[in-house]
């Protein structure tokens, strides 16, 4: 990675350009002011609505309990510059120029924040009923749906699948969820720890087929490769997201397999003075040995605070963060924090038939990563001995009535 221009200089206020404004540019934006930077600072946001939080939209959004999740912050206040409804379309390093909807912006810094963008259904682009739910649009449109109570079929078993099923229950629709895997969440979580999940889907009266593709989507329906059809006035589609970065070729800026911009571990790129944060990019973990790509909105708050940092000039820090994101689905509240792929040991506090339960993943005696549901403490306190590294004892981590704290070796 090359090395970025710290400090201010002599030559004044410098001028950062954010391609983003969601949270993790958005938040990189007030951080930046927080530690002291006194130059310009230009959000550029594709969408036309103030900058708003994303988590909300499948829950209270979506069910009309809130009519939006705008951000809580004064951006005229702390001389933040929006221009929104403008899209960020190329980058060149070589003038220092983002190219933009509206024209080209020269930057001195530039910091990447373009998030990520749903994936979709094969052979559905343009399809009336079809849906995805990414943004506040993407929600405005799905709200009639669930107030009308159509069926709905929810393409994927996911995270963003099980929300939208659970709020489409409690709105009064019908609901089946297809997943092609034999279980939900089986790109996220081993099949011991996804099957007790299945059983969820049921007890809110949602169907959930599994082993199940769609052929093809047509007026009313969604036809599986099976041969069946399911009833649809709608179909939501939550099969995963991939790094928004395509708008980047070209530019000399490196790229991983997953299209996620390759920064180190300050979130520089390989280009000078440009950053990149939040879902859009991956990082070298140290804690971990390999790199992360992580779509999840803690990491688009913290990451910023690194950027933050290295822009103004402050002492480095690296960034290896625990990662951390939690789901309310079916009346659950569940929690994940740190990264289990390394584990070499798993310990279950409590019933996993239960409603509230905890999986440990250990590695060498130590804690690398928890998933509870319904058991915030052990969240909490497990994220913390993560972080430190204190080696556990498995037999006393066993046991759901022992604080995780108290289950040290």
């Amino acid at each position: 990675m090359s090395d970025q221009t710290q400090g201010q200089g002599t030559s004044g206020p410098r001028r950062v350009v954010v391609a983003g404004a969601g949270m993790a540019g958005v938040q990189t934006a007030v951080a930046l002011r927080e530690q002291g930077f006194t130059g310009t600072v230009t959000l550029i946001g594709a969408e036309p609505h103030q900058p708003y939080d994303r988590p909300p939209l499948s829950k209270a959004v979506l069910l009309g309990k809130a009519e939006g999740s705008a951000f809580d912050i004064d951006f005229e206040a702390l001389g933040l510059e929006l221009r929104l409804g403008c899209e960020a379309l190329a980058v060149r390093p070589g003038a220092r120029v983002l190219e933009t909807s509206a024209g080209p912006v020269p930057y001195d810094v530039l910091v990447l924040a373009t998030g990520a963008e749903p994936i979709r259904l094969p052979g559905t682009e343009g399809v009336q009923g079809v849906h995805l739910l990414r943004t506040l649009d993407d929600a405005e449109r799905l709200r009639p749906v669930l107030t009308e109570q159509h069926d709905i079929v929810v393409v994927g078993a996911g995270w963003i699948g099980a929300e939208f099923a659970t709020a489409a229950r409690e709105a009064g629709c019908a609901v089946t969820v297809v997943e092609a895997a034999d279980r939900p969440l089986a790109g996220a979580l081993p099949a011991e720890v996804a099957e007790p999940m299945t059983t969820w889907y049921a007890d809110s009266g949602a169907e959930l087929r599994t082993h199940a593709r769609v052929e093809r989507v047509e007026p009313g329906a969604v036809v599986l490769d099976d041969g069946s059809r399911l009833r649809a006035g709608a179909v939501v589609v939550g099969i995963g997201a991939r790094p928004a970065t395509d708008w980047l070729a070209g530019s000399g800026i490196e790229l991983g397999p997953h299209g996620d911009v390759l920064a180190d571990d300050h979130l520089r790129t390989s280009v000078p003075d440009v950053y990149a944060v939040g879902d859009c990019a991956s990082f070298p973990s140290g804690r971990y040995g390999e790199r992360l790509l992580i779509h999840h909105w803690d990491n688009a708050l913290q990451g910023p605070r690194t950027v933050a940092a290295d822009i103004v000039g402050l002492t480095p820090v690296v960034y290896d963060p625990v990662p951390y994101f939690w789901s309310e689905q079916f009346g659950r509240f569940v929690q994940y924090a740190g990264h289990h792929t390394s584990a070499d040991a798993v310990v279950w506090r409590g019933e996993r038939t239960g409603p509230a339960w905890t999986v440990c993943w250990l590695r060498e005696g130590r804690l690398v990563a928890l998933l509870a549901v319904g058991r915030p403490r052990d969240l909490a306190q497990g994220r913390r001995l993560i972080e430190s590294g204190t080696p556990m004892d498995p037999r006393l981590l066993a046991d759901p009535a022992r604080p995780l704290k108290a289950a040290t070796a």
